[in-house]
C-alpha cells in the first residue's frame, strides 16, 4: 500500500477538521475536493478563500485561479497577476470549483512535494 503524499493528508485534515489542520468554509473545500484536478493540488484555505498551488510548501506557486465565499455564494478570482482578476460571482461550490477546474493550466498538476519553483525549473 503507498504511503500517503503530503497533499492527500492535507486534504484529509481539512476535510475531517483534525487538530492542527487549516480552517476554511466546508461547503467550498467539499466542492473542491469532488474534482480530481483540484484534489490534485495543494489546498490552502485561509482568510475566506481557498487557493490552490502546485506545490506543498512555502513559497508557493500562486499561479492558480481560487475561490472566496460560502455555502450561499462564492466568487472565483484569477491570479493575481491576471488583467481579469473576476472570473464569475454569484456561484454555488460546485460550480466555483468546475469554473477554477476550467481555468487551469494545461500543465497543471499534481503538486509537487517542496517550496516553488519547481527544481531545475525558473518557470
Amino acid at each position: 500500500m503507498a504511503e500517503e503524499t503530503v497533499v492527500e493528508k492535507t486534504w484529509c485534515g481539512i476535510l475531517n477538521r483534525l487538530p492542527g489542520a487549516r480552517r476554511g468554509e466546508p461547503a467550498v473545500i467539499e466542492a473542491a475536493y469532488t474534482e480530481p484536478r483540484l484534489r490534485a493540488l495543494f489546498p490552502f484555505p485561509s482568510h475566506g478563500a481557498l487557493t490552490f498551488h502546485r506545490n506543498t510548501e512555502f513559497p508557493w506557486s500562486n499561479d492558480l485561479p481560487f475561490i472566496v465565499g460560502d455555502v450561499r455564494a462564492c466568487t472565483v478570482y484569477a491570479p493575481l497577476h491576471a488583467s481579469k482578476r473576476v472570473l464569475g460571482e454569484s456561484l454555488t461550490p460546485r460550480e466555483a470549483a468546475a469554473l477554477v477546474v476550467a481555468h487551469l493550466p494545461d500543465d497543471c498538476g499534481p503538486a509537487f512535494e517542496g517550496p516553488w519553483p519547481p527544481p531545475g525549473n525558473p518557470h
